[in-house]
């Protein structure tokens, strides 16, 4: 094979190796629950998620997961999955938390953030009174990035 077909190859493999990797992650943290005096899921991601309290809110036992969200936005139909979703009554705060395994953090900043900025604003939409902040969870380093 000639080394251009190799290299096609080769970055073909990572690609898939990539997708696969954050796919698994990903689904690890869907079954995350951390709480107080209990918690369930990978130990080591549990270990990663308290040393963050800002992160603490997004796994806890009332937080929901894989939330489908639908509705119009500039005449555009829009549907989407929300993967963690706090809805505080009592403050009338959403938190919207959409992870990421990319190892650059910058490739889909764009991409990424106009993502959070649609979940915001279906969010708005069925829930006027409330407020609602978006956020990335970057799983490679665990660094968490709000986005309005």
């Amino acid at each position: 094979m000639s080394n251009k077909l190799n290299e096609i190859l080769s970055e073909i493999k990572r690609a898939d190796y990539a997708t696969d990797t954050g796919r698994k992650l990903h689904a690890k943290m869907q079954k995350i629950k951390a709480g107080d005096t209990e918690s369930h899921g990978n130990d080591e991601l549990i270990a990663k998620i308290t040393k963050n309290p800002q992160l603490m809110k997004f796994f806890t036992p009332t937080s929901r997961t894989e939330v489908p969200i639908a509705g119009n936005i500039n005449g555009k139909f829009i549907s989407r999955r929300i993967d963690r979703l706090v809805i505080d009554d009592e403050t009338k705060n959403i938190y919207v938390l959409d992870y990421k395994s990319d190892t650059d953090k910058t490739a889909y900043r764009d991409k990424y953030a106009a993502q959070i900025r649609e979940y915001i604003a279906l969010l708005r939409d069925a829930y006027p009174d409330y407020t609602t902040h978006g956020y990335i969870l970057w799983l490679q380093d665990f660094e968490l990035v709000e986005f309005s």
